[in-house]
């Protein structure tokens, strides 16, 4: 049993990962959200290539907080993946609640044109 927050999200981390994966048809749109910032990739699982990536680290927004920050980063990751051609995804939020910056960085992505 899991009694801190990091071996918590592991456990459900893989349990999701049981069940998500990403083909060349759909790739895997995994988050990684820290304290600083938020991070974005479209992986191919099945040969382990990462197509896409966005970060916060490379995305702008004058002001803002963590929620405007992350809907910039998934309308980032949006173009880059349109830009390869990548319309639909399957979603990893990587054991993180829906909630706050990753619904945040899922909306985003949708606004910009990718369909999961």
């Amino acid at each position: 049993m899991a009694f801190d927050k990091a071996s918590r999200r592991k456990r459900i981390q893989r349990i999701i990962r049981t069940k998500v994966a990403g083909t060349s048809e759909r790739p895997r749109l995994s988050v990684f959200r820290s304290n600083t910032g938020i991070y974005a990739q479209i992986i191919d699982d099945t040969t382990g290539h990462t197509l896409a990536s966005a970060s916060s680290k490379h995305v702008s927004v004058g002001e803002g907080n963590g929620v405007a920050l992350a809907a910039a980063v998934g309308k980032e990751l949006a173009s880059r993946a349109q830009g390869k051609g990548i319309t639909k995804v399957v979603f990893d939020r990587s054991g993180y609640l829906y909630h706050g910056r990753v619904k945040s960085l899922a909306d985003g992505a949708r606004e910009g044109g990718l369909n999961f």
